[in-house]
């Protein structure tokens, strides 16, 4: 088990806990617990009350939604450092999304009869919870944009840029993203079939704007893939 010193480096990861002081970090410390998951077991479902937040101090989380028809859509893939559920905490209505393992993980559980009260002794976090709530809400009209008005080659390409911003390597061969990654989860990522993604990644492929093995997806040229996207910013 992680400990106290541990925890404490790994919710500093975070951009909305790292910049407590010491003292704010120990007291936010000393209201949660560790807790354990086994690879696809459910951290919570989605429409649970929203009574907790999550840090993820080890293992990998996916967050998914679903239809009432059962079709479900992969929408985040989160690391160590990553919190979850601080939407539902804050209003205390039901979890808008599902979250399970993908693999053995660690969380560190702050229930919301703890962590409102932090809240409201240290309103400058409530500033800063306030834009990553609003950054999320962008993320997710983004999403929306992407699967009313954009075809699967640009949405594709834009998730990749989006994975690369977040787990990219450099290497010789290019901007490696170390985050091994199926094509199903691509697909559920996107909404879509996982032929179609399979399609567009042989034509990113066969463009030499890819690689794709085992995998582990490299892109090779990445202002290429920026253009596909429609994106002018620079990936690093």
């Amino acid at each position: 088990m992680a400990g106290l010193s541990d925890v404490t480096a790994i919710l500093r990861r975070n951009r909305l806990l790292g910049e407590l002081t010491g003292t704010e970090m120990a007291e936010l410390v000393s209201l949660g617990r560790p807790q354990s998951f086994d690879a696809d077991q459910p951290v919570f479902h989605k429409g649970d009350p929203g009574d907790c937040l999550y840090a993820i101090l080890k293992g990998q989380i996916g967050i998914s939604t679903s239809s009432a028809d059962g079709k479900r859509m992969l929408l985040n893939i989160l690391d160590a450092g990553d919190v979850l559920g601080e939407i539902a905490l804050i209003d205390g209505r039901e979890r808008t999304a599902a979250a399970e393992a993908l693999r053995p993980s660690m969380l560190f559980r702050i229930d919301r009869s703890d962590f409102i009260p932090f809240l409201e002794r240290h309103p400058a976090l409530c500033t800063r919870l306030m834009i990553v709530l609003c950054e999320r809400l962008r993320w997710v009209s983004e999403n929306i944009e992407d699967a009313v008005f954009h075809d699967v080659p640009r949405r594709l390409a834009r998730r990749l840029l989006l994975l690369a911003d977040s787990y990219g390597q450099q290497t010789p061969a290019g901007l490696r993203i170390n985050q091994s990654i199926s094509q199903e989860a691509l697909a559920s990522m996107l909404g879509v079939t996982r032929e179609m993604v399979n399609k567009s990644l042989k034509a990113l492929k066969k463009s030499e704007i890819v690689t794709y093995t085992k995998g582990f997806i490299v892109i090779n040229n990445p202002a290429l893939l920026r253009d596909m996207a429609g994106d002018t910013e620079s990936v690093s």
